[in-house]
């Protein structure tokens, strides 16, 4: 028999808080949409990024750069760092009111996040709701990323929480597939409305 959760766990990007870095850089190439994609494919690109995530500073990640390009895309690159907070539009309401609604019913709520260490206190700062966890993962913090399986058992030991009886929600479908092999149920986030449809079917008050 399924054991059915009575824990949830959530992503932060893209479920609770919308971040796109294209909300900075189209300030800079405004109508050159093209260019835009080349700069984020080739410049400041995700495989770049995520050793933020992994918890490499800002200020080192910017410099790296810096010694690779041409100066005209110097003040493009160190806006990664300086206006990072234009990459984020803002909370995801509906799955914001998810949250709430389970705190109000009691249900522990955790995070587990990719995310800079230091850009996460920034948007902790910002958004008063990611004080309402039960306990957060960052993954800059810990020096571990998602989907890898040492972040997820991290989370169990210091959490006391059984993987069986928890629910992971994430936007990315390989972090999901990799909470799933990490033992816990999970659902792949597309939207809020869908996401209290899936933990309504769970057995979640939301």
């Amino acid at each position: 028999m399924t054991v059915r959760p009575t824990t949830v766990v959530f992503d932060i990007g893209n479920v609770l808080i919308a971040w796109d870095p294209r909300n900075l850089y189209r300030r800079f190439f405004k109508g050159r949409e093209e260019d835009m994609e080349w700069f984020l494919s080739n410049v400041c690109t995700p495989a770049w990024n995520v050793e933020q995530d992994r918890g490499r500073s800002f200020a080192d990640a910017v410099e790296l750069l810096v010694k690779e390009h041409p100066p005209e895309l110097h003040p493009m690159i160190r806006a990664f760092d300086t206006d990072w907070h234009e990459t984020i539009s803002g909370p995801i309401h509906g799955s914001v009111d998810i949250l709430k609604a389970l705190k109000r019913n009691n249900v522990p709520v955790f995070a587990i996040t990719n995310w800079n260490q230091d850009k996460f206190r920034e948007a902790r700062k910002r958004f008063d709701f990611l004080n309402s966890f039960d306990g957060i993962m960052v993954s800059g913090d810990e020096r571990l990323l998602k989907p890898d399986r040492e972040i997820f058992e991290l989370f169990y030991a210091r959490y006391g929480v059984k993987p069986e009886t928890a629910v992971f929600i994430d936007d990315s479908l390989r972090n999901v597939e990799g909470a799933r092999a990490a033992g816990m149920h999970a659902l792949h986030f597309t939207s809020a409305d869908t996401l209290a449809r899936d933990l309504r079917e769970l057995g979640f008050p939301v």
